[in-house]
């Protein structure tokens, strides 16, 4: 089951979040051969077309399970105000060549208006 956070982004801001993650043990997870996704919606039933993508990064060396998501100015500048809903996703293939995709983080991201 996925952890649950809220989040607050400067409508105009560039935003840098920062995943530190461990196994079931509390040891650092291995990313290693891992991708990880990271999107933003107004609301669950919106289209893809209007998601906005976090840039997801596995950070070397990967059995340092840390992730860093980020968003640029230009992205959070062309967000409405109000509340959003996200999720993270971290995926690999298995020995029998199966994806496997598990949910690590979600919940509510709010954003608050720019004036400049």
């Amino acid at each position: 089951m996925a952890e649950y956070e809220e989040f607050t982004i400067d409508q105009g801001s560039d935003v840098a979040i920062e995943l530190e993650l461990v196994d079931h043990t509390g040891a650092k997870k291995s990313l290693v051969a891992h991708t990880v996704t990271a999107t933003m919606k107004k609301s669950y039933s919106d289209s893809a077309g209007e998601a906005t993508s976090f840039t997801s990064i596995i950070v070397d060396p990967a059995t340092s399970g840390v992730v860093n998501l980020s968003l640029t100015s230009t992205q959070t500048a062309a967000l409405t105000k109000g509340r959003y809903v996200y999720d993270v996703e971290l995926s690999f293939v298995d020995s029998s060549e199966n994806t496997i995709v598990e949910r690590i983080l979600e919940g509510r991201i709010q954003v608050t208006p720019s004036v400049t």
